[in-house]
């Protein structure tokens, strides 16, 4: 098999463990990592700090494998399995320790692989050390798989982005940001002397397959396929004196960003840690306020030279996501594909909700304007005592949908009495702003998007367990149903209630879904 050789000589025992760090980052469930090199050359080293990487515990304690052969860690991310196979009495004794179950349940590291005769996977990441000349160097070498050459690329390139930065040395700790459901992923950085910054890790991101008209479903649906978005949306809104967080520094052609770090007083962690759910979210709903006093601009410069344009919310944003209930939702419940007499009912009925939504006001939408995305900064005014850190897939659009996104929260419950209150102080701030805003119809605005939202979040849950295995999803969808009947008790809703009713009826929507 080939292999992709990448050298790093002459690393300290820091530099081994941030490489490890490093490492961490750039592993999935499925990896073989293969240490080879003699005693005392480094591979416990890198072994212990890797672990300790992984699993967000840099006092986690390792003990060495050697006489156990095996030993085990359950980490946020996936489980570790780290061989040591020195004491390997015969090469098949492999197939005992559980290597294969290993690698199904998450990722192996192993040390003097040699030892395994060939019974170690080919498509293994092979990491080797070489002693120096010095006592307390090493030469370190990867050897990649051809199929794992493109992520090792991806992490060379992120090492010269944080080396030109100014945060690559040994003394700087490397962590990985457990993410959510989206397709980035983040490192935390901390230096010895307590500066702290986010990595983005955002490369562009190839188009799907084409869906609908020969456009993929992120065309339709306007979601971003770069970090210029998030580039140009986060100077406006820190220009209009909002806490966005400030870029260190940025690589848009390798879609790399280094940001401001806002901690951890994630709203969603907070709540669950005891802090007060209704102070919260009137921070919440007053940093949306001063976000939609801001006029978006049609056009937003880049480094590049390029120019950004916010997208605006269409019929055929609205129509793609509301059909994932059919496309992914509907077969996981019923078992089958939603008849067509059904589904030409349900897009019919929307597209006259969608008339009147389109009619709306335009502002900023910065469409995922909830809990996981909001951060309490207690040591600032308002409203820039909320960090918001998630909008690259901004769009022009109706005010109603950032509001329902956060007092309609997909990942916890939001009580109704809080609903209605926050509601309230909206409709009040911006009727004392706005002459023209007409409450009625931004209430029908609020009930319709909210309606779309979750019919829309009912289907990507579904999408998320089936294609992606991410089953813990599912465990929200009693809350997103219970939502969703809310919204659907808007009066202009009645003919997608009864929808609803006749061909998802309550008697079904408790029911597991068959994924």
């Amino acid at each position: 098999m080939t292999h992709t050789v990448f050298s790093f000589p002459d690393l300290t025992e820091g530099d081994v463990s941030r490489l490890a760090q490093e490492i961490a980052f750039l592993v999935q469930p499925g990896d073989t990592l293969a240490l080879e090199g003699d005693l005392g050359a480094g591979k416990s080293t890198f072994a212990r700090a890797f672990i300790r990487a992984v699993a967000g515990d840099a006092e986690l304690e390792i003990p060495s494998p050697t006489f156990t052969l095996v030993q085990s860690y359950e980490t946020p991310r996936f489980e570790i399995a780290h061989f040591d196979l020195y004491r390997l009495s015969d090469p098949s004794e492999i197939d005992e320790l559980g290597l294969d179950a290993a690698l199904a349940r998450g990722i192996a590291i192993v040390e003097w692989p040699s030892r395994g005769d060939g019974r170690i996977a080919a498509d293994r990441l092979t990491i080797r050390f070489d002693e120096t000349t010095a006592f307390d160097r090493r030469d370190v070498r990867l050897e990649a798989a051809v199929d794992l050459t493109a992520r090792l690329e991806r992490f060379t390139a992120i090492r010269k982005f944080l080396d030109r930065s100014g945060w690559g040395d040994a003394t700087t700790a490397f962590s990985y940001l457990q993410g959510d459901a989206s397709p980035r992923r983040y490192a935390r950085l901390v230096k010895a002397n307590g500066s702290r910054a986010i990595l983005m890790d955002a490369p562009q991101k190839p188009d799907g397959p084409p869906i609908r008209d020969g456009k993929s479903y992120s065309a339709i649906a306007h979601l971003a396929e770069n970090v210029k978005a998030f580039v140009a949306i986060d100077r406006t809104l820190e220009a209009a004196g909002l806490s966005v967080p400030h870029i260190l520094a940025e690589d848009l052609s390798a879609g790399l960003l280094l940001i401001e770090d806002f901690g951890d007083a994630v709203f969603g962690a907070e709540v669950k840690k005891g802090r007060d759910q209704g102070a919260l979210w009137q921070r919440g709903v007053d940093a949306l306020i001063a976000v939609q006093a801001t006029a978006p601009p049609e056009r937003i410069s880049l480094s590049d030279g390029t120019m950004f344009e916010l997208p605006v919310a269409d019929r055929g944003v609205l129509e793609i996501e509301t059909e994932l209930l059919l496309d992914w939702y509907w077969p996981a419940l019923r078992g089958g594909p939603a008849p067509q007499a059904a589904r030409d009912t349900f897009t019919g009925l929307w597209q006259t909700v969608f008339d009147r939504v389109l009619k709306q006001p335009k502002t900023w939408l910065l469409r995922d304007f909830h809990s996981p995305n909001l951060i309490a900064l207690d040591n600032r005014t308002p409203p820039r005592d909320v960090g918001i850190i998630d909008f690259q897939d901004a769009m022009l659009g109706p005010a109603a949908y950032d509001l329902v996104s956060l007092l309609q929260d997909a990942r916890l419950d939001v009580p109704e009495d809080l609903e209605k209150r926050m509601f309230a102080r909206y409709v009040d701030a911006i009727s004392a702003r706005d002459p023209a805003f007409d409450p009625a119809e931004f209430a029908f605005s609020y009930a319709a998007l909210g309606a779309q939202r979750n019919t829309k979040i009912l289907g990507i849950f579904a999408r998320l367990a089936a294609r992606d295995g991410k089953r813990q999803y599912l465990a929200h969808v009693p809350r997103i149903w219970g939502y969703l009947e809310r919204d659907l008790q808007h009066e202009v809703l009645a003919p997608l209630r009864a929808w609803y009713d006749d061909n998802l009826p309550r008697s079904l929507r408790a029911e597991a879904l068959n994924i």
